[in-house]
């Protein structure tokens, strides 16, 4: 097992405070935020120093990840995701994340994306495509019976009443088929 990295070995809320002054300064000033970092650390009596190399690679990786948040909400906006679950929309960012990531990767290489790779994303999303449209109807079915089950207890309650004023048997059934049918039966 390789050794952990550098700033790996930084307390966490150093870290959270590194990643706070990259964004805020644009993810640059790269020699200055790595003299920050050390003069914290140094602050606090750790031994240790960081590099502005590891600072610089933190960065590109706090910035891709915004831009693959970024890409994944486009992504999600535009595949009108908004009525799904938490769950759903959790799973989806994820993929759009790891797709955006390796488009990036690969773009950084200047290398074709593995045709195996891209099946397998493709696969994954249409997966939970399919299952989103399955849990979205059995949504509407449930939606369905509900409504159902209100119509049929407001003809209860209606052919009680017609019953005490007095309304046929023929009319209070036909009031019965209309509200539950439309009458069309």
């Amino acid at each position: 097992m390789p050794p952990p990295k550098k700033l790996d070995l930084v307390p966490d809320e150093l870290r959270e405070r590194l990643a706070e002054v990259l964004m805020k300064r644009g993810f640059g000033d790269i020699l200055d935020v790595t003299a920050e970092l050390n003069s914290w650390l140094e602050e606090r009596g750790e031994k240790l120093t960081i590099g502005k190399s590891a600072v610089g690679e933190f960065s590109k990786l706090l910035k891709n990840q915004r831009d693959a948040f970024a890409m994944a909400e486009t992504m999600l906006a535009d595949l009108d995701i908004e009525g799904e679950s938490n769950m759903h929309k959790v799973l989806m960012q994820m993929i759009a994340t790891a797709a955006f990531q390796m488009m990036q990767a690969m773009s950084e290489k200047d290398q074709d994306f593995d045709p195996k790779s891209l099946a397998n994303l493709s696969r994954m999303l249409k997966d939970l495509m399919q299952s989103a449209g399955m849990r979205e109807k059995l949504r509407e079915d449930e939606r369905r019976r509900v409504a159902q089950e209100a119509r049929e207890a407001a003809v209860d309650d209606i052919e009680k009443a017609a019953t005490q004023l007095g309304m046929t048997k023929d009319t209070v059934q036909g009031i019965r088929e209309q509200v539950l049918f439309g009458g069309k039966r």
